[in-house]
């Protein structure tokens, strides 16, 4: 699978004095299903106020039936994670500090990147603490990791400062969807 569109700022990370960069780099990951069924997936990386560094897009991922029999239940992680997700972190030139994802299933991202990976929910939503998640509130979202990559939380606790307290983190996947829909009405035109 290659990526299909990529867009990058030309900004050079913000360093400190020990070598590390400064500002949040916040990804959001995200999947849209195209009309023969292939999923298309997106990655957008922007800074800790929403403008984008980054973005990297892959062509159509469509599992044959035979994949569907023998991956059964585990394909849609597979595809979510493995395939896509982490093949578009591996593109970025742009690398997130915490990746964002929408479906349950993309989560499977953890278990083949470095970087955190965290849901995200609406603070309105009721979540209980159990000991497989933990959650952070962020702006006016809330963000659920993995219990069992504890990186995640205190990469958010460290860098969550950064991110404005009314920001929306729901609202760059829109963009990512919508440059994705253009992306898959663009192939069509081929």
């Amino acid at each position: 699978m290659t990526t299909t569109q990529e867009l990058t700022s030309g900004e050079e990370d913000f360093m400190a004095a020990d070598g590390n960069s400064k500002e949040l780099k916040l990804g959001f990951l995200t999947t849209i299903e195209c009309p023969d069924g292939a999923l298309i997936g997106g990655l957008l990386v922007t800074n800790h106020f929403g403008r984008p560094l980054e973005f990297q897009c892959t062509t159509p991922v469509k599992p044959n039936r035979t994949q569907e029999v023998l991956y059964g239940p585990t394909l849609v992680p597979f595809l979510l994670g493995e395939v896509i997700g982490q093949t578009l972190v591996d593109k970025m030139n742009v690398k997130p500090s915490l990746i964002l994802v929408e479906q349950e299933q993309a989560l499977e991202l953890q278990n083949h990147t470095s970087i955190p990976v965290a849901i995200l929910t609406d603070v309105e939503q009721m979540i209980e603490e159990s000991d497989a998640y933990f959650t952070e509130q962020v702006g006016r979202n809330r963000l659920r990791f993995d219990a069992a990559h504890q990186v995640g939380k205190s990469a958010i606790e460290k860098t969550s400062q950064q991110i404005p307290g009314d920001a929306d983190l729901g609202e760059p996947f829109e963009r990512v969807r919508e440059a994705l829909g253009e992306a898959v009405k663009m192939g069509s035109s081929r």
